[in-house]
């Protein structure tokens, strides 16, 4: 698997432009209303017509694969200037600051990580781009003795659900970086870990626990 739902082929300058267009206009309304904005509606914010909102996405998954892969490409991007950090633990904990601030406020990205019909299946696409650069984010930071050895990338992803519900049970306030603080110091403590490591099929039920699928 790679991205989910992409063009099967290139599409002309305009109807490129028209698909960004809609693109950031259901962003921005998804962002702050969910992901039952209609249509209608995301064509009044592009400036464009119903008929190129259907034609660029037919169905609703659709837009929001293409969404929730723009908002993996952002994870990347940050996880890989991370690497490039001097001091591999702030850029550990800098990546994960930055992932959380992207789903602070953003109504849609949240419902999308929570209980989304499609959750499972965006979820597995993620971990399957964004844990390698992780695994190097964690491999730097334990080479560099900040980690114990038995700290994985799956304790990360562990520790971003258990924040992510922190931040949903207390939305705008910033409890939840003091959450992330603390977590974080446990999985530097050096005390042994119960239970196994979590593994990616782990991560995934979690994702997508309430989806159904």
């Amino acid at each position: 698997m790679g991205r989910v739902g992409t063009q099967a082929e290139p599409l002309r300058r305009d109807a490129r432009r028209n698909r960004e267009l809609v693109l950031a206009a259901a962003r921005r309304l998804m962002a702050e209303r969910g992901l039952d904005v209609g249509y209608e509606e995301i064509a009044r914010a592009a400036g464009v017509g119903m008929g190129t909102v259907y034609r660029r996405f037919p169905e609703r998954t659709a837009l929001i694969d293409a969404l929730f892969n723009d908002h993996i490409d952002t994870l990347v991007g940050l996880a890989e200037q991370a690497g490039g950090c001097a001091d591999p633990w702030h850029g550990l904990v800098g990546f994960m600051e930055q992932s959380l601030q992207l789903q602070e406020g953003d109504r849609g990205l949240s419902e999308v990580l929570r209980g989304h019909l499609h959750a499972a299946r965006l979820s597995s696409s993620a971990t399957e781009r964004v844990a390698p650069v992780v695994q190097d984010l964690v491999d730097r930071a334990r080479a560099a003795g900040a980690l114990p050895d038995d700290v994985t990338p799956g304790d990360f992803a562990l520790v971003h659900r258990m924040v992510s519900g922190v931040m949903d049970s207390a939305p705008g306030s910033p409890l939840w970086r003091r959450a992330l603080h603390v977590a974080l110091a446990g999985l530097r403590s050096g005390s042994p870990l119960p239970g196994p490591a979590p593994d990616h099929a782990a991560i995934d039920a979690l994702q997508g626990g309430r989806s159904g699928e």
